[in-house]
Formats: C-alpha cells, sequence, structure tokens
C-alpha cells in the first residue's frame, strides 16, 4: 500500500512556511510515503515562482501541480519545461510551457499524476472531458496508479468529472476553491473528494484579508487581494492505493490548524 498526503492550495508564504517547517513530522506521524501539494497559490497569493517551487520541492513535496494562475510570474514558463516534477494543466493548449501529466517512481512503483482544469466560470480552454480521454489510454498502458488534481470551479462539473472517470482511475481530488468539502467517497475503486481545501491563513477568506474582500463586496470595486496573517491551517486528504490494482482503498480529509 502507498499513502499519500494530497495538500490543497498552498497559499502565500504563510502556507509555503508550514509545509517547509511542518513537512517532515507530518509525514513521520501519519506514516506518509508521498507528499503532493497544488502550489497555483504559493507565490503571493497568486502563481508561484521558480524559487518558491525549488524550496517547496526540496523540503520534501514530492509533486507541485497548479492551476489557472501558474502563468501569472512569467519565470515560471521555461522553468515549467525543465523540470518533470510540476505540472501545469494538460487542457491547455499543446504549445503552453511545461507537462500536464508524467509518472513518478514512488515505493518503487510507477505513479501517474495529471493535472486538469475544468472550464465553468473560468477560462475558455480546452475541453478538459476530451483531454483527458485522449492521454488516459496510453497512460493507463504504463500504471495502474492514476491520480488527477481537477482544479475547477463548479461543483457540478467535478462531481461530472469523478462520474465519467469512475474505475479508470485511482483518485479525483478537487482543487481550487480552497474550502474542504465533505464529500470524500470511493466509487469502483476510485476516490474522489469535490476539494480537498487550502494550505494558508486560518482566519481568511479563501487565503486573502477578510476585509479587502469585504470592501470588495461592499463597494463592487476593485481591490487590491492581500493574503492573511496569523493561524495557519494545512488541509488536504490522505489517500491509501493498492499498488498491484491501483485501487483507492481509503480517502480520508485531513487538517491540521498550526500554532502561532
Amino acid at each position: 500500500m502507498i499513502r499519500f498526503l494530497f495538500l490543497g492550495d498552498i497559499v502565500g508564504s504563510y502556507g509555503r512556511k508550514a509545509v517547509q517547517k511542518n513537512i517532515d513530522s507530518i509525514c513521520a506521524e501519519l506514516d506518509i510515503d508521498c507528499v503532493i501539494a497544488n502550489v497555483e497559490n504559493a507565490s503571493g497569493g497568486m502563481g508561484i515562482t521558480p524559487k518558491n517551487a525549488e524550496q517547496l520541492h526540496a523540503c520534501g513535496v514530492r509533486v507541485l501541480t497548479t492551476g489557472n494562475h501558474v502563468w501569472r510570474h512569467k519565470e515560471i514558463y521555461s522553468f515549467l519545461d525543465e523540470k518533470d516534477w510540476i505540472l501545469r494543466p494538460v487542457n491547455y493548449p499543446k504549445d503552453s510551457p511545461g507537462r500536464g501529466w508524467n509518472i513518478y517512481g514512488i515505493k518503487g512503483c510507477p505513479v501517474a499524476l495529471i493535472n486538469l482544469q475544468g472550464r465553468v466560470f473560468m477560462d475558455n480552454i480546452d475541453c478538459p472531458f476530451r483531454a483527458i480521454e485522449e492521454v488516459l489510454p496510453y497512460i493507463r498502458k504504463k500504471t495502474p496508479i492514476i491520480i488527477v488534481d481537477f482544479h475547477a470551479e463548479a461543483t457540478s462539473e467535478k462531481r461530472a468529472m469523478f462520474f465519467f472517470l469512475a474505475g479508470k482511475i485511482t483518485a479525483l481530488l478537487g482543487t481550487h476553491t480552497h474550502v474542504q468539502t465533505n464529500d470524500a467517497q470511493i466509487l469502483e475503486n476510485t476516490g474522489y473528494i469535490t476539494d480537498v481545501g487550502m494550505t494558508g491563513p486560518y482566519y481568511s477568506v479563501i487565503g486573502m484579508d477578510p476585509e479587502v474582500i469585504i470592501r470588495r463586496f461592499k463597494s463592487c470595486l476593485p481591490q487590491k487581494f492581500v493574503v492573511a496573517k496569523g493561524v495557519v491551517s494545512m488541509q488536504g486528504v490522505i489517500l491509501e492505493v493498492e499498488e498491484e490494482t491501483g485501487r483507492t482503498l481509503n480517502i480520508t480529509p485531513w487538517q491540521r490548524i498550526l500554532k502561532r
């Protein structure tokens, strides 16, 4: 059995430092074999820089996934081409920098990670259903362990993708909304959760300073987002996977609120 810890969207320096400081002890405590994390908000609350990506990878995050904000910092473009341990959504145009999936050796087993992005209330990129339908047959020939980060806004789109892929992949893990949902389940050996949550400031509006967001709602005027400060919550799921078959044995939402 392989035990994965998939961490929800890391937000800003508070989220990054929480991972760097605590990941070793958490992995030892939970007997984790591999850590995966979505990092598209890790640099200043939006985007990811090469420096911050290197820091997170060096501290023990085996694979970094992203989403629509990955393009925020231009210096990440060439970095996505150079490093195979950071992914961008597979359904961006094929000539986009980087790769949308890759296979990694975990505990001696090939494990495929696919980064996928939704379209409802988001950028009108290539269809995520057709994109994964295109790459999945090839990947399934290489390994039965296939984990998908579905970075999407709409619950309906995530649920539809779950039923579309049930029995074909190991797990579909939702990211992007930063709010951990209470619907972890297994169908046809495929694990699922609508959103794994967020690793960032606990007293915040999806990682941002509440006062800024309230002003935006009240005034209907643009506001400069500011990452909140203070207590940090690390959220994600623990995924237990059978090596031989790639089936999910257990999926458990996980949260750790850290002291100052």
